[in-house]
């Protein structure tokens, strides 16, 4: 037929198959083994090529960064666990109480409710929250490692002069508390921007490898607001609303803060519910900490009623999709018990 192979050879065979067992018979797989290093002829798979440690090390870098991973323990609460320790062991050294007991307790009488869920967060005692825990990233910081976009002395935020100790002393929790509840204030932004604020700035220090300082708390502050109320609020404040509150900062300085605040973040600005969930229940424990308990309201008739009604809904909410789960089939409902007549035998 004109070829070295032929049907004829094997006719219980296919040609097909019989023309690539001859092919790999004349080109024998090669292995490393078999190869030197001076002839170069191996070509090594791809799959060796890569390096696995490198993605396994970027997959550990993202579940040690909080803002992104939902396990990762969030930086603030790390740091505040330091004084934490040390208020209790001296409070247990010197026989003092750990606090007033401030907290309200339920009886056969009154009942009392926390209105602050992690869908709507109390806004008064989020932003203390969130001040808190900024408060502590400054005390407790690693280095003063900073940006000069973030430095308060070369962008100032208003005309008065900054103080020559400035990037020294530590702010006051209250002097924080102040700062974030003017802004919350005149934008009206709502207690889950709070929250989401706190989650970009503990990744602007994460990627950016920097440290909030005295020097620079302000802006870092002030451009996670301005990013979080963009992101999470339908109405955002624009710029140059911040302007009118700030009245001495231009919208060139607001506009260029910005957008290092967004290059800095590597444009990452998703906020997963998981990690949204993890800062809100990491700040209440902060709270539980350091003596600051969220507002406790007595239960009223016309709540009680409100809650009644809403988990009456739920309730049959949840007894609709359970009859729907549990449907039967339509030819086993429809089964009809047929009786056959008895038969007469004579």
């Amino acid at each position: 037929m004109g070829g070295s192979v032929s049907c004829c050879i094997s006719p219980g065979e296919s040609p097909k198959i019989h023309r690539r067992e001859v092919e790999l018979e004349e080109c024998p797989i090669t292995t490393a083994e078999d190869v030197s290093e001076d002839t170069g002829t191996y070509l090594q798979h791809i799959s060796d090529r890569e390096l696995p440690d490198v993605f396994i090390f970027a997959e550990l870098a993202q579940e040690a960064n909080p803002s992104d991973h939902p396990r990762a323990s969030t930086l603030f609460l790390n740091k505040s666990q330091t004084d934490v320790r040390e208020k209790r062991k001296s409070n247990y050294m010197n026989h003092m109480s750990p606090g007033l007991l401030t907290k309200k307790y339920s009886s056969c009488s009154t009942i009392y409710i926390d209105d602050s869920t992690v869908s709507q967060p109390n806004l008064k005692s989020t932003i203390k929250c969130v001040a808190l825990a900024i408060y502590y990233h400054i005390k407790n910081r690693d280095s003063n490692r900073s940006l000069d976009i973030f430095d308060e002395k070369k962008h100032p935020l208003s005309r008065e002069k900054v103080p020559e100790d400035y990037c020294v002393v530590d702010p006051e929790h209250k002097l924080i508390y102040r700062f974030i509840r003017t802004l919350f204030s005149s934008a009206q932004l709502t207690a889950e921007c709070a929250i989401v604020t706190l989650v970009y700035l503990e990744r602007l220090l994460t990627y950016a490898e920097m440290d909030i300082c005295p020097s620079n708390w302000k802006r870092i502050v002030l451009g996670a607001i301005l990013l979080a109320s963009k992101v999470w609020d339908d109405q955002a404040v624009w710029n140059v609303d911040y302007c009118q509150i700030l009245k001495d900062i231009t919208v060139e300085d607001m506009n260029e803060m910005e957008r290092h605040f967004l290059e800095l973040l590597q444009f990452n600005i998703n906020v997963p519910a998981s990690v949204y969930a993890k800062y809100y229940f990491d700040l209440r424990s902060l709270a539980d900490d350091n003596n600051l308990s969220f507002p406790l309201e007595p239960l009223s008739n016309k709540r009680a009623q409100k809650l009644e009604a809403i988990s009456r809904l739920c309730e049959d909410k949840y007894k609709d999709l359970s009859k729907s789960a549990m449907r039967r089939s339509v030819s086993a409902d429809n089964l009809v018990c047929i009786k056959n007549s008895k038969a007469v035998l004579s």
